[in-house]
C-alpha cells in the first residue's frame, strides 16, 4: 500500500499573482493586433528628386568647365599659330635683307645695260626666288611722299608739284607683306614757298577767258 505525503498536491505552473486564466496564450490577441506605420514615412521619389538636382548641378558645372577648357585651348592654338606664322616672317625677312645688297647690284647693272649673258639668268632666277619668298619691291617717281614708307636723302623745291613729291628712287624700298624691310630711298620734291599751285592757275585762266564775274 503506498503511502501519499501530506502537504503535497500537483499543480500547474502558473506564475505568482496571476490567475489561472492568465496563463494561457495569448497568440490570438498578438494576432490581432495591427503593425505601426514607421514613423516619418515619406514618399520615395522626394528623394530621388533631390538627388536628380544634385546630378543636374554637377553636370552643368562639369560642362562649364569643358567649355572654359576650350576656350583656352583654342586661345592657345590660336596664339602658337600667330607666333609661328610671325617667327616665319622674321626669319624670311632676315634672311632676304642680308641678299638687298645683291639686288641692288642688280638694279644697277640693268639700269647701265651690263645685263647680259650668264649673269643676266642669274639675276633673275635671283629674283624670282625671292619673289617667290614674298619680297616686294616698290618706290616709284612722282608718286606722294609718306615718312612711314620713304626715306628722303635729298629735298629740293618745284614749280610744277603741288605737295611733297618723290622727284627721284635713288634706291628702291621692299617689304614682305605689310612689313617693311627696307624704306624706299627718295629725292622729294615740295612746292615752292608763295607760289601758286598749277592748277588754281589754271582754274583762274578759266575763268577770266569766260569773261569774268556772271551778271545776275
Amino acid at each position: 500500500m503506498t503511502e501519499e505525503t501530506p502537504g503535497f498536491e500537483e499543480k500547474p505552473d502558473v506564475p505568482s499573482g496571476a490567475t489561472p486564466d492568465d496563463a494561457e496564450p495569448k497568440a490570438a490577441d498578438s494576432s490581432e493586433e495591427e503593425p505601426a506605420a514607421p514613423a516619418g514615412d515619406l514618399d520615395p521619389t522626394v528623394g530621388l528628386t533631390a538627388e536628380l538636382d544634385q546630378v543636374r548641378t554637377a553636370l552643368g558645372e562639369r560642362t562649364a568647365d569643358l567649355q572654359r577648357l576650350q576656350a583656352e585651348y583654342q586661345n592657345y592654338r590660336r596664339r602658337v599659330e600667330r607666333d609661328r606664322v610671325s617667327v616665319k616672317e622674321i626669319a624670311v625677312a632676315n634672311l632676304l635683307s642680308e641678299l638687298l645688297p645683291v639686288l641692288d647690284d642688280v638694279g644697277r647693272a640693268r639700269e647701265h645695260g651690263e645685263l647680259v649673258g650668264g649673269f643676266k639668268s642669274v639675276a633673275e632666277s635671283l629674283e624670282t626666288t625671292v619673289a617667290k619668298l614674298g619680297l616686294q619691291q616698290f618706290g616709284k617717281e612722282g608718286e606722294p611722299f609718306d615718312p612711314t614708307i620713304h626715306e628722303a636723302l635729298m629735298h629740293s623745291y618745284a614749280p610744277d608739284v603741288t605737295e611733297t613729291t618723290c622727284v627721284a628712287i635713288l634706291q628702291p624700298g621692299y617689304r614682305i607683306g605689310e612689313r617693311t624691310i627696307r624704306p624706299a630711298r627718295v629725292a622729294v620734291a615740295e612746292p615752292q614757298p608763295g607760289a601758286t599751285p598749277a592748277a588754281a592757275n589754271e582754274e583762274k585762266t578759266d575763268d577770266e577767258e569766260s569773261g569774268g564775274t556772271e551778271e545776275v
